[in-house]
């Protein structure tokens, strides 16, 4: 007798599963549509991104650079003297930038 290797396979332990539709009307049915969450408190963090900001003040001590310190010439952040990879015509490059 000759098998079809295509055809789908059954066994006894298919026919005790629920169908997908059976399992889909279920999982929706469990599922609560009401929301616990109070949307002005919510709302009470959120910060857009256009958002106004001329009348805030920023709170930071700005210290100017140190002895052991350089400034990159090529990104332009604050080093300690131990990164300088580089120095030409007086300007200080760092290992990151030459790295």
């Amino acid at each position: 007798m000759a098998t079809d290797y295509d055809a789908p396979r059954k066994n006894d332990d298919e026919s005790n599963e629920d169908s997908i539709e059976e399992l889909k009307n279920r999982n929706t049915s469990r599922q609560s549509s009401v929301v616990d969450e109070d949307e002005t408190e919510a709302a009470e963090g959120f910060e857009l991104p256009g958002a106004d900001l001329s009348d805030e003040e920023l709170q930071v001590r700005v210290l100017p650079a140190q002895s052991d310190e350089f400034t990159c010439s090529s990104c332009f952040l604050v080093r300690h003297r131990s990164q300088v990879a580089r120095e030409e015509n007086g300007m200080f490059f760092c290992k990151d930038c030459e790295g």
